[in-house]
């Protein structure tokens, strides 16, 4: 019966191809990427404010009418 004489790999070895290989498809999907243009980056964000801006005053007003309602529902409580 013939010996076959596998030579296993250095789990270091392993290990540091294993990384290599990692960054070097990291750096490829990076260069993948779509960057924005500052213009949309912009007008994204006027975007994003104008809605953060727009909910915050509904629920401003939704929780003053609810405050009141609940002063009077108290009072009448009383």
């Amino acid at each position: 019966m013939p010996e076959t004489t596998e030579k296993k790999e250095n789990i270091f070895a392993k290990k540091s191809k294993d990384i290599s290989k990692f960054f070097r498809d990291c750096k490829n999907e990076v260069k993948k990427i779509i960057w924005p243009t500052p213009q949309a980056v912009f007008k994204n964000t006027g975007v994003v404010l104008a809605t953060i801006f727009i909910i915050g005053l509904f629920i401003f007003c939704l929780d003053t009418v609810l405050m009141n309602l609940l002063g009077l529902i108290m009072n009448i409580a009383k």
